[in-house]
């Protein structure tokens, strides 16, 4: 197998050589280049050829926002940001990922993180998954049915949404394509650390004609609003009288996630005489699955969607939730919008 080929943007000559040190500790990759700056890497980029690229936000010359879009503009390469987890760190970074950035990771203590050894495993993984994901410019819209659309018998719709990594920029192509008057709350889990959440469901609701926001314990779900899982706590659905309320927890991490889409899904399932539809976008692992056969199980009506492989940065949450058996239509990330507008509107005449 050949080696997964680095190059190291980041203007930190300590912060490059222990990322270097850490990623040539795995046999699979091989640390091609560094440079201090984004003009620097842009022109070692083209002389090196690299597989993946690992980039610092925060950087003189060039930073790394105006690299990645030059990235994004030529060749698309994958690319893994590194980000301070200041709120100014968390909204650059969400704005990378939307970009085109593959995923990122937090640096645990500042710009010039003295204790990086501490991410060794995390920073190792995302560069093996970035190596295998794919980027490109055009594709093809396809859509692939599984079963048909079987009309409920309720008024009230929710929809439920899972994703994880390449998931805001999913998340935008979704949720900006949907009305300001959606006849539905909309819930999602995004695997996303504290901090990073708020400054999406920010950037979200800038870009979108449906508000978007971060949840809060307690809250009453409403019509046309978009609920992101804080980071670090599960999100679950309970009746509050005649109406739907936010619950938040600390409960332990569920296959390693908090929030978890499972238990989002979960708590969407013991609701009854409501609608649901709901969707696994891209994103690594398995999360969401279980809570799908869960929703299915109590509610055979219940439609669930899975974003296609052809336009999934990472093809791992989909294809768990083909594997259950209980997806009833496979789509292209830039119709997800448009079919849970049309089912949605769909349920709430019948």
């Amino acid at each position: 197998m050949e080696p997964i080929r680095v190059l190291i943007i980041e203007d930190s000559a300590f912060m490059r050589k222990m990322i270097s040190e850490i990623l040539m500790t795995n046999e699979q990759i091989q640390v091609v280049g560094t440079a201090r700056n984004g003009e620097d890497g842009l022109k070692k980029i083209k002389s090196l050829s690299p597989d993946v690229i690992t980039l610092d936000i925060e950087m003189p010359v060039m930073d790394g926002i105006t690299t990645l879009e030059n990235i994004m503009k030529t060749d698309p390469i994958p690319v893994v940001m590194l980000s301070s987890l200041t709120s100014k760190g968390a909204e650059q970074t969400v704005l990378a990922i939307s970009i085109g950035a593959v995923d990122f990771i937090a640096k645990p203590s500042g710009s010039i993180s003295l204790d990086i050894e501490v991410m060794k495993d995390e920073i190792i993984s995302k560069v093996i998954m970035a190596s295998k994901t794919k980027l490109k410019k055009n594709q093809t819209v396809s859509d692939q049915s599984f079963q048909p659309i079987s009309p409920q018998r309720y008024s009230e719709s929710i929809v439920t949404i899972g994703t994880s990594t390449g998931g805001p920029r999913a998340l935008q192509q979704v949720l900006t394509s949907l009305p300001a008057d959606f006849p539905a709350p909309i819930l999602i889990v995004q695997h996303m650390p504290p901090n990073f959440t708020k400054s999406l469901a920010d950037r979200l609701d800038t870009l979108c004609q449906i508000t978007v926001k971060e949840a809060v314990h307690g809250e009453v779900i409403k019509k046309g609003v978009a609920y992101i899982a804080p980071g670090d706590f599960h999100m679950k659905v309970r009746k509050v009288g005649t109406s739907l309320a936010v619950e938040l927890t600390k409960d332990p991490l569920r296959n390693g996630h908090r929030p978890s889409v499972n238990v989002l899904f979960d708590s969407i399932s013991e609701l009854t005489r409501i609608n649901k539809v709901c969707a696994v976008l891209t994103g690594m692992g398995k999360d969401g699955a279980e809570g799908i056969e869960q929703i299915k199980l109590r509610d055979e009506e219940a439609f669930v969607i899975a974003e296609a492989e052809e336009s999934s940065i990472v093809y791992g949450m989909p294809a768990a939730a083909v594997a259950t058996e209980c997806v009833n239509q496979v789509v292209h990330l830039k119709k997800v919008g448009e079919t849970i507008n049309r089912l949605v509107n769909r349920l709430g005449r019948v």
